[in-house]
């Protein structure tokens, strides 16, 4: 089709998974502060008053209980929870983190032999476009946009009544394959009991009014605002969150393939977070270069085995080149490997807790190595392949 809609949705910071993700990857960060070869695949879940940490690692010593009991306090308490169900200082926090397994480590660390095995078996995908000077796809892209506003008006205080639990989604339509505008928006915004419906609503629409494109907005029958009406109580007291279960929110928001494995809390040597950034960082390349509109990358990996099963390409039609030989200039470009792709991307830094909400991709690549796999320095390499 070439006229469609298409809907994405984001949710903030304070969204019950986004608060464990949050966590597991400021676990991670803790780990690789002190030791940049740690191994770390950690799991959280946050109920009404209860913080649970469970998983599996290898690092320092000097990272222990506390300090991680201490790393979460402070997560939680920087996306804003002192709510009488959900509180940063009172939660309770519950412990359950052992060593790696001996198998697990015998495939993926390198030996006399071999290299630097993948942590697993598996499919990730990369994905780019031209809808967005980000190159990510527009309805995921204004999506994340909205809620990151609120939460900056949130926490700097222009906007008293806000908390931190929200979610958006935007539907657009696509005419000859282009978004022209917005056809219905829906945020829901957790608030305080003062906050009336009204005020909410006016604040959200001047948000999205400006996030969008000037003439996008949609009608007023079709801009919703906690379409149930009021919603008090949120977060992981209202709901349970859990470490991985965002993951459309974390990639594409649906407009491409996604393989499965979750993100946080996961060291790069396991290749569902490491391959899906490398892949991202390839794809967006590959658009920035010209050599196509669109791009979606496939890797594929078998535990144990450092080099890619396959490398696939597909440049939906937009293509001004040869993808199989895209596909090989792809892996000449950048060594594949885990052990590759974790030095290519300056990988092994506490540089996790920052991609926890707002999407993975998208972002702007930081000083200190954050979103590394964001940068477009490949380009001239690949137009001079061509």
């Amino acid at each position: 089709m070439r006229t469609y809609h298409f809907t994405s949705e984001s949710v903030s910071e304070g969204h019950p998974d986004k608060v464990a993700d949050r966590i597991s990857d400021s676990v991670l960060d803790a780990y690789l502060s002190k030791d940049p070869m740690s191994r770390v695949a950690v799991e959280t879940m946050v109920t009404t008053n209860r913080i649970i940490l469970a998983g599996e690692v290898r690092g320092s010593d000097e990272v222990t209980q506390d300090a991680l009991e201490q790393v979460a306090r402070e997560a939680v308490r920087d996306i804003g929870y002192e709510q009488d169900g959900f509180h940063w200082q009172d939660a309770e926090f519950q412990f359950y983190v052992h060593a790696q397994s001996a198998d697990i480590a015998a495939g993926v660390d390198a030996g006399d032999n071999k290299d630097e095995g993948a942590g697993d078996q598996g499919i990730m995908f990369g994905y780019a476009c031209t809808e967005t000077d980000s190159l990510m796809p527009a309805p995921l892209a204004y999506s994340h946009e909205i809620l990151r506003r609120m939460a900056s008006d949130r926490k700097e205080g222009g906007m008293v009544g806000l908390e931190p639990d929200s979610k958006s989604q935007i539907s657009l339509l696509y005419e000859d394959g282009k978004p022209v505008k917005a056809t219905s928006v829906v945020v829901s915004s957790q608030h305080q009991p003062d906050f009336t419906g009204s005020d909410l609503r006016e604040y959200v629409r001047g948000v999205v009014t400006d996030v969008l494109p000037a003439g996008w907005m949609c009608d007023d029958s079709e801009f919703y605002v906690n379409p149930t009406g009021q919603f008090i109580v949120g977060g992981p007291d209202g709901d349970t969150g859990l470490t991985g279960r965002k993951i459309i929110v974390d990639t594409y928001g649906g407009a491409a393939p996604h393989g499965g494995g979750a993100f946080s809390g996961k060291d790069p040597t396991k290749v569902d977070r490491s391959a899906a950034y490398v892949a991202r960082y390839l794809a967006k390349n590959v658009v920035a270069a010209g050599l196509g509109e669109k791009c979606t990358i496939q890797l594929s990996y078998a535990i144990g085995v450092s080099k890619p099963l396959s490398v696939y390409v597909d440049l939906h039609g937009t293509g001004q080149v040869d993808e199989a030989r895209l596909s090989t200039i792809l892996q000449q470009c950048v060594d594949l490997s885990p052990r590759g792709i974790r030095e290519h991307l300056g990988l092994s830094k506490p540089i996790y807790a920052r991609t926890a909400a707002y999407g993975h991709f998208g972002r702007t690549p930081d000083a200190d190595g954050g979103f590394s796999w964001e940068k477009t320095d490949l380009v001239d390499q690949l137009k001079g392949a061509f």
